[in-house]
């Protein structure tokens, strides 16, 4: 709120959401500092405001599907979770996924679906999506994203290399409006090599 949030319902939730479940006991300590924290596997959780600052650009209401790319701990899941309908969360680390998936199972939120897959590609079958968020940064928009957003939808994105621009692109008649808003830092979009080959098959 001290840094200029102020959606309700997305204050609401990161108040609600216990953040320390979603990190390593070693930092639990620090789980309520405004800070980014390591999760294993050589992630991160956001900080807070990033969050926070994210999800109150997709603009909620309650009724929308949602797709979020790089699902991490879970705690940006956690947080859509309690604004919308349906989320749909895709991490390429299967180690992270499962971990995930059985702690949003433990903390008793039954409108997350969790995959583990290759970001780039979506969720083609759960498409189109009210509200797109990426959590990690490629070096350009995935088309697919763009395809998977439904008419009037949202897409945050941090996209860049090694610092980022974060974006938010909105569909509207078909085409696509972007705003570029704050430098970020996010870890890298990883692919599947397996999917990159599927996909250059496919442009053949």
């Amino acid at each position: 709120e001290a840094r200029g949030i102020k959606d309700k319902g997305v204050l609401a939730a990161i108040g609600k959401v216990e953040r320390h479940r979603f990190v390593s006991s070693n930092v639990a300590h620090l789980a309520y500092e405004d800070t980014p924290l390591p999760i294993g596997e050589g992630q991160t959780i956001s900080q807070p405001y990033i969050v926070a600052l994210m999800t109150e650009l997709l603009q909620l209401k309650g009724s929308e599907r949602v797709l979020e790319i790089g699902t991490g701990s879970g705690y940006q899941a956690a947080i859509l979770a309690e604004l919308t309908k349906e989320v749909y969360t895709v991490e390429i680390r299967e180690p992270l996924a499962r971990q995930a998936e059985a702690l949003l199972k433990e903390l008793g939120y039954k409108n997350i679906q969790v995959k583990c897959g290759d970001g780039y590609l979506g969720w083609p079958e759960f498409a189109p999506f009210d509200a797109i968020i990426v959590t990690c940064a490629p070096e350009d928009i995935p088309q697919s994203l763009i395809e998977q957003l439904a008419e009037g939808g949202r897409l945050v994105i941090p996209v860049g290399t090694h610092w980022q621009e974060l974006k938010l692109l909105q569909k509207k008649e078909g085409r696509l409006l972007t705003a570029n808003l704050i430098p970020v830092r996010f870890v890298p979009m990883l692919r599947n090599k397996m999917s990159v080959t599927d996909d250059e098959q496919e442009g053949h």
